[in-house]
Parts: C-alpha cells; sequence; structure tokens
C-alpha cells in the first residue's frame, strides 16, 4: 500500500471533505452476496426485482426480494472503511458522504452528513400518499403492506432501474462536490452517470481525487492519487498517517 507524503500533507490542510461511495465499501463487509450462487434470486432478471413495472405486475414477490436484502443487511456489521469516515468528521470542518448504496452502513458507522443518491433500503414509502416508514413497521411482513393512512400499497425507498434519482439529492451532492477540498472515490468504478458526474464536479472545482479500489478502474487515469487496495485496510492507515 503506496499512501504519498504529499496525499497526506493535502489532508492536512484541506477543511472540506468528500467521500463518494459505491459497493466495494459495502462488499467488504459482505454485502455482495444478495445474489449467492445456485439460489432462488439468481433465477429471477433485474427487471423482474428491481423496477416499477416489476413491482406492480408482482409486488410480493419483489416485497420478498427486499425483506431478504434487508435481513443480510441487519446481518451484516459496517467495516473499519465505513468507521474511519465516521470518525473523520472529528477532524474537519466539513465531511461529506454520498453514497451510492443503500445498505445504511454509513449512518450505522455514524457519519452524519450523508446523501443517498440510491435511496435506503430501510426505508419504505407509499406510492399514493407519500408517507414513509422505517424497516422495523413490516419486519414480518411477507407480503408487500398497505399504508395505514390511505391504504396504498408500500415500497422501498430505493432507486429502480429506469427511476431518476432523486433531484434535490443529487443537487445537493454536486455542490458539496464543488466545495469540497479533496475527494475520495471509494469502492467504486465511478463509471455509472449521473452519479458519477459528482467526482467530476469535485474535480473541475479544483479538488484533489484520490480513488481507493481493489483494482484499477476507467477512472483511475483522471484522478491525482490511485491507492489500490480494500477501504477497510487504506482509510485506517490513512487516518494513521493523517494523526501522526
Amino acid at each position: 500500500m503506496d499512501i504519498s507524503q504529499k496525499l497526506i500533507a493535502k489532508l492536512k490542510s484541506a477543511k472540506s471533505i468528500l467521500f463518494f461511495t459505491g459497493a466495494g465499501i459495502s462488499a467488504e463487509s459482505g454485502i455482495d452476496t444478495f445474489r449467492g450462487k445456485g439460489g432462488l434470486w439468481n433465477k429471477m432478471s433485474a427487471q423482474e426485482l428491481a423496477s416499477f413495472d416489476g413491482f406492480m405486475k408482482n409486488p410480493n414477490l419483489v416485497w420478498e426480494w427486499y425483506q431478504y436484502r434487508r435481513k443480510i443487511v441487519r446481518e451484516t456489521e459496517p467495516n473499519a472503511g465505513h468507521k474511519v469516515i465516521a470518525q473523520l468528521e472529528k477532524h474537519f470542518n466539513k465531511v461529506t458522504v454520498v453514497t451510492q448504496n443503500v445498505d445504511n452502513l454509513h449512518k450505522r458507522a455514524g457519519s452524519s452528513n450523508i446523501l443517498e443518491l440510491h435511496g435506503n433500503i430501510e426505508r419504505n414509502f407509499c406510492m399514493d400518499c407519500k408517507t414513509f416508514y422505517g424497516v422495523e413497521n413490516f419486519l414480518d411482513s411477507e407480503k408487500a403492506p398497505r399504508c395505514k393512512k390511505c391504504g396504498g400499497i408500500i415500497r422501498p425507498d430505493v432507486v429502480w432501474f429506469g427511476e431518476t434519482l432523486p433531484q434535490e439529492i443529487f443537487a445537493e451532492a454536486e455542490r458539496k462536490a464543488t466545495e469540497s477540498d479533496i475527494c475520495f472515490i471509494v469502492g467504486t468504478s465511478a463509471v455509472v452517470y449521473p452519479a458519477a458526474y459528482i467526482p467530476i464536479s469535485a474535480k473541475e472545482a479544483g479538488a484533489t481525487l484520490v480513488e481507493i479500489n481493489i483494482e484499477a478502474t476507467e477512472i483511475t487515469n483522471q484522478v491525482d492519487y490511485s491507492i489500490i487496495g480494500k477501504a477497510g485496510e487504506v482509510l485506517p492507515k490513512l487516518f494513521e498517517l493523517f494523526l501522526e
């Protein structure tokens, strides 16, 4: 693991940090197993399980799929990478997490300023009156529940295939990116748009881009520093050097 002293110097002088995170950081906690080998869900397509049309066609099937995913999330713990990101809030004026993940691990690790581009699997909302419900409201529900206020059908608060990102959250993420001194790209190839505009916005505004990933990606040649390794190993080491 090669961490530049110039990067550490930049970190020591930074005031605003942004973390742009993806599936890689969650995979280190075990959340890459939703569709394990030989599992029932491997037989289902993404359109059947993660689209509005799929949900309207068979809401109980899709609800069962998300209950399965929530069970995995509840049995999973934030890893050292999530925890270091949260700890950095004590050392910088602003630490923002912009995540493509829906697993809520950043919040559970202690981060307080989180922008979720794809929603949160532990939230649900009524499709009719837009009332929000937490995961605890339907822990034992095997079928898609109905809203207690209006009787409308409840769906997971996640962005499905074919749906747009929440515009207010995306706009706020872009604003935070332009204000950042350093933008860390963690566990994502940063090639899926429009989310991938976040690090681009940061770079165009003069931020230092730092990629932390287990392998080189399509964005590697565009960043200022690329560190190959697991976030759960790289970020604690980075934090240790920062504190020296």
